[in-house]
């Protein structure tokens, strides 16, 4: 086999649709856009549009409220930090702050802080240092001999 003899697959690649080259191509004048109307044209965007109708999105109520200074947590579930130090990829002897996740790759990135929550158990004794934690998830920690602080984000000394 040589290189000039190279060849895709029979049916691999199809050749481009070129539109508006005359009637013998099948696909020539209107160039499969139908007859007339506004989508015939050129420079057309309509998503959503209802032809002078007052739209769907702008007919329904709006609901709530979206507080523009919200804080986003990043979750993290005990079984997870089990599971991540039953594999070892973090220390339960050092205390476990949120670089320390970060570093193991529980979690991507900090966001606002770290929220541990109960979901999955826990059996080493940890020392866990976050942003946030949900009653039963202090209280399972503090079951399994731990502790579990909250402190205030570092980040928040503006």
């Amino acid at each position: 086999m040589k290189l000039n003899e190279l060849r895709d697959n029979p049916g691999a690649t199809k050749s481009r649709k070129r539109v508006g080259r005359g009637p013998g191509s099948g696909i020539g004048k209107t160039g499969g856009r139908g007859i007339k109307g506004q989508k015939s044209r050129s420079g057309v965007a309509i998503s959503a549009y209802e032809g002078g109708q007052m739209p769907l999105y702008q007919r329904l109520p709006k609901r709530g409220f979206n507080k523009p200074n919200r804080k986003e947590y990043a979750v993290v579930n005990l079984g997870l930090i089990q599971k991540f130090i039953d594999e070892k990829k973090i220390d339960a002897k050092a205390e476990i702050t949120e670089d320390v996740l970060v570093a193991s790759g529980l979690v991507r990135r900090k966001l606002d802080g770290i929220r541990v929550l109960a979901k999955g158990e826990i059996k080493a004794k940890a020392k866990i240092t976050v942003t946030g934690a949900s009653k039963g998830a202090v209280e399972a920690v503090a079951k399994a001999g731990g502790s579990l602080t909250v402190a205030a984000p570092a980040a928040a000394a503006e």
